[in-house]
């Protein structure tokens, strides 16, 4: 292996450590306000992603250049990544933040110094750091494995200890490098146009930020696309491959042609205008031509941002820009909850259009980039490594598309297990549960933890609330993928991401034959979500709709939402079960409008003790009711009904005897004992557990309990 190979090899495995402290930084940030619902002061650890700023110190630049500090960062950034085995959650706050502080020091001393070959393989290593994340996620189903596994978490480690020290070494020694490559960011400054560093900074950090946004995973590009069954548009697996092969076209395309032009520029925003506008197939389609073209301007965007000045100004105002338009994305969504969020409402196409703007501004003003092109001396330098860079690059997205297709067989392979959808079925179970983005009560991931949960309450009908973590500040994660993939259940991605809602899905055992997705009224506060739907039970068409309704405080947008909702029920002719998150108690405006208006039926109207989580049904036979508590893995617990589907719609009889006791119920309707048994109050261990007078059978006034 030639040295040049090794080092872009190494440079490869520093971007993706970098890029995942950048990402993983925003999710712990959101958690402690998630905790209180407002600002808490923690916020204030965002400053790490400005931290260049301070290079514009004559004597702070000089001494981020001591190769001694220089080997101290890099150790800081390695061991930041064990930030994930932190004890609690302020101190991975602190670690992580620490960490993204110290790789972007990194990052501004070996960017803004070294000669051509050691730049280039830097620069490189950063571009293709962006696809191997992507990869890797692809293996963990959206995840990335640096922050979800413990496993991978230790490996990394190990391995950056190596490549760390490596790095270091190389520091340490010696290079010959050109009189005007030692000149120093400082001293370089008098010779660039002054205002250049600010719109090459600006491209940058907002070019980053749309790779962050909608790029950071795969399968963002077809949530931003989604709608309701039976067209939802393209599903992520398998054609989050298709993203990935034009991102990798991108990276061919800035080879081949010149991408700072105003035709090819206009096609981009054309592109962005078209994926927050359209639906299904042609957001997808536009989804794809944008992933080519962010793609192919890193090169161009890189080089003016080191061409540009020092890197306390080019780099610092690239990272401030970048962490503004992060916040501006929690803006759009969590103005119920922030300073002045009502004039950041819903305006997502703002932040979207202003940095395709500014990534313009930066192409077109300033110098024109060298490096990366064989026009500078370095001819068959660049002609080596652009062979390298393409060989890697293709060789990720083969493993890529590899692990897409492994995910897809095995996917597929459990829907379509008879075990799993039996041939004649007239019984099943609902479940209702808030979910917090797939994040435990102390910020970790609980994923894994909650598919054991479900898999135990042997449910058949899921609505998992504030579940679209597809969003930077979230993770970028696809829980509804993920599930999907873990249970072998149907899914459906509640409304687009780029709708501004916390997300709803529903994951089903049986078929969904056609769903769609509704925005609530909420004129005063954050947009609610719902999803109606039919699925197939063994031949019965059942109707399931799901809402989260909006905040308690916000009482117009409640009873706009209850109206809505019993709307929709009211013209639903078949047996249907309802599973809401409606901020609301029992005998409230809000619940009597949906039963009575919605022609629907509480599973257990003696519960007085709920407020937000409620079971209502029409058209079957209620068989069981049960609570059990969120254990810690989110703030609310779990709701479960059990029914049955009649043989007659025009003549039965609803059970309507309730008994606690399972030995006089008969077995097939038992709740899993593994949740323990008839709990009075609350559950207060650290379990799940059933709690709050569950669970509860219902049987026929005559009907004998069996064993």
């Amino acid at each position: 292996m030639s040295a040049l190979y090794r080092d872009l090899l190494l440079e490869v495995f520093l971007g993706y450590i970098s890029l995942s402290l950048y990402h993983g930084l925003a999710p712990m940030l959101w958690y402690f306000p998630l905790q209180v619902l407002e600002i808490t002061g923690y916020e204030i650890f965002a400053a790490a992603y400005g931290i260049p700023l301070i290079l514009n110190i004559t004597t702070v630049w000089k001494l981020a250049n001591n190769k001694y500090v220089l080997a101290l960062l890099r150790l800081i950034t390695l061991a930041s990544i064990a930030s994930y085995q932190a004890s609690g959650p302020l101190t991975r706050l602190v670690t992580l933040a620490l960490g993204v502080s110290s790789a972007l020091l990194v990052q501004a001393v070996t960017w803004w110094s070294g000669n051509n070959q050691q730049r280039l393989c830097r620069f490189w290593g950063f571009i293709l750091g962006h696809i191997l994340q992507l990869v890797l996620r692809i293996w963990c189903t959206s995840l990335n494995p640096l922050w979800t596994c413990n496993m991978f978490n230790s490996f990394t480690l190990a391995l950056g200890t190596i490549v760390t020290l490596e790095r270091i070494c190389s520091d340490f020694q010696k290079i010959p490098q050109m009189e005007e490559e030692m000149k120093s960011p400082v001293e370089k400054i008098a010779l660039d146009n002054q205002h250049n560093w600010l719109v090459s900074g600006a491209a940058f950090g907002s070019l980053h930020f749309l790779m962050h946004w909608i790029f950071g995973e795969v399968s963002l590009v077809s949530r931003w696309a989604v709608s309701g069954h039976p067209n939802a548009g393209p599903d992520p697996n398998p054609y989050g491959g298709v993203i990935l092969v034009a991102l990798a076209i991108g990276v061919m395309l800035s080879f081949w042609a010149s991408v700072d032009n105003i035709a090819f520029w206009l096609i981009g925003v054309a592109s962005a205008i078209c994926l927050f506008y359209l639906r299904r197939e042609g957001a997808f389609a536009a989804g794809t031509v944008l992933a080519v073209y962010a793609m192919s301007l890193w090169p161009n965007v890189i080089e003016r941002l080191v061409s540009s000045g020092g890197p306390g100004k080019a780099l610092g105002t690239a990272m401030l820009v970048y962490l503004l338009e992060i916040l501006s994305t929690v803006w759009c969504t969590a103005y119920n909850f922030v300073p002045g969020g009502a004039i950041t409402r819903e305006k997502t196409m703002v932040v979207l259009g202003t940095l395709m703007h500014l990534i313009g501004l930066g192409l077109f003003f300033g110098q024109r980039p060298k490096l990366f092109s064989t026009e500078n001396r370095n001819v068959a330098l660049f002609k080596l490594l652009a062979k390298y860079v393409k060989q890697l690059l293709w060789l990720f997205v083969g493993v890529g598309l590899l692990g897409l297709g492994q995910r897809f067989t095995s996917y597929q392979k459990k829907l379509l297990n008879p075990a799993l959808i039996p041939s004649v079925k007239r019984d099943f179970s609902a479940m209702i549960w808030s979910y917090r983005f797939g994040y435990d009560n102390q910020g970790w991931p609980s994923l894994e933890r909650s598919a054991e949960l479900i898999e135990q309450t042997g449910v058949d009908l899921i609505t998992i609330l504030e579940s679209d973590a597809s969003k930077p500040f979230l993770g970028n994660n696809d829980l509804t993928m993920w599930l999907g993939e873990k249970l072998g259940f149907y899914t459906d991605f509640g409304p687009s991401t780029k709708d501004h809602t916390w997300g709803i899905m529903v994951l089903s055992r049986y078929p969904i034959v056609q769903s769609k997705h509704h925005l609530l009224p909420s004129p005063q506060g954050e947009i609610a979500p719902a999803i109606s739907m039919t699925v197939n039970i063994s031949g019965n068409l059942v109707d399931l709709v799901v809402a989260h309704f909006g905040n308690d405080q916000d009482d117009l947008d409640r009873k706009l939402q209850a109206e809505y909702i019993s709307n929709i029920l009211k013209e639903i002719p078949y047996p249907l079960v309802f599973l809401g998150y409606i901020t609301s108690a029992p005998g409230s405006r809000d619940y009597q409008q949906l039963q009575n208006i919605g022609n629907v039926k509480d599973i257990d109207e003696s519960d007085s003790h709920r407020w937000c989580e409620y079971i209502m049904y029409r058209g079957l036979i209620r068989l069981g009711y049960a609570r059990i508590s969120h254990g810690g893995l989110s703030d609310t617990e779990v709701q479960l009904g059990k029914f049955r589907i009649p043989d007659d719609q025009n003549h039965y009889e609803d059970n309507n005897k309730v008994e606690i006791d399972p030995e006089k119920v008969p077995e097939e309707i038992h709740f899993n004992p593994r949740f323990g048994s008839f709990k009075v109050g609350h559950n207060h261990e650290h379990i799940h557990h059933f709690h709050m007078n569950t669970p509860k059978y219902f049987l026929h006034q005559n009907e004998k309990g069996k064993k």
